[in-house]
């Protein structure tokens, strides 16, 4: 499909989105939104499809929500429209695995989506910030929260208070992002790491998702019941019974997906 403000790509087992408004610093307009969600929607619907990434261009992964079609809505517009939440809670929504690719500036609303995707590679060009205080406003697509959860709540407050950009490697000690990658070849050993994620049991890539996830929404003791409850689940399918004799076997397994 052809979208406006996007690219939709795939190769072999793997979807890619590419946030596509050079001229606007990729900034997450309403319509860049819905098309995101229509392309993961699309990519969730095809069983063929078993990772996808989310990137931007090399300066820039996104700089931030769309200033101009923001500055003239009032509380009310704002709260009868869910602005831009309903979309981020669409995204939250997919069950397959989503890595975002970030190079350059990932900034508010675009730092609060690649935080929405499942882990972070970012190049080490990429940085990181909340600067919605230069604004005279917050962030309202989880930036106080998600950071927090990732970071602590010392970095995520002096960024927010202060708009300060954090860079590639400081992130990665922070815990923002898995590893950084050399700005040669980048999209490149991203689209490798995605190919290892998509080479795996279609069903075990969602059920290690749906369990790393709620480590954020339960206790310790809700999580541990959860997690067991899933791991039992998991000799429900084909997919395990295939694994664990293609290891005895000393073999590769093939996956059904099932």
């Amino acid at each position: 499909m052809t979208y406006k403000t996007i690219i939709s790509a795939l190769d072999e087992n793997i979807g890619i989105i590419t946030l596509n408004r050079p001229e606007a610093l990729n900034a997450l307009s309403a319509e860049l939104m819905a098309e995101l969600v229509q392309a993961l929607n699309e990519f969730e619907n095809n069983h063929e499809i078993r990772a996808i990434v989310l990137t931007g261009n090399e300066k820039v992964f996104a700089a931030g929500a769309d200033i101009t079609e923001m500055k003239d809505r009032s509380y009310t517009d704002c709260y009868l429209d869910n602005f831009l939440s309903s979309k981020a809670d669409e995204i939250l929504q997919c069950r397959k695995p989503i890595i975002a690719a970030v190079s350059g500036y990932a900034l508010g609303g675009g730092c609060e989506i690649a935080m929405m995707c499942d882990f972070i590679i970012a190049s080490e060009t990429a940085l990181f910030g909340q600067p919605e205080i230069n604004l005279g406003v917050l962030p309202g697509l989880g930036g106080t929260q998600r950071m927090a959860r990732f970071i602590g709540k010392s970095k995520t407050m002096e960024l927010c208070l202060t708009g300060r950009m954090m860079d590639a490697d400081e992130a990665e000690r922070a815990g923002l992002v898995s590893r950084v990658v050399a700005a040669d070849g980048f999209m490149q050993e991203v689209i490798n790491t995605a190919k290892k994620v998509a080479s795996r049991s279609l069903p075990a890539l969602m059920m290690n998702k749906e369990c790393v996830n709620q480590a954020f929404e339960t206790s310790l003791k809700d999580g541990l019941l959860f997690e067991r409850r899933q791991f039992y689940a998991a000799f429900a399918t084909a997919d395990q019974k295939e694994g664990m004799a293609a290891f005895v076997e000393k073999r590769r397994p093939v996956w059904g997906h099932k």
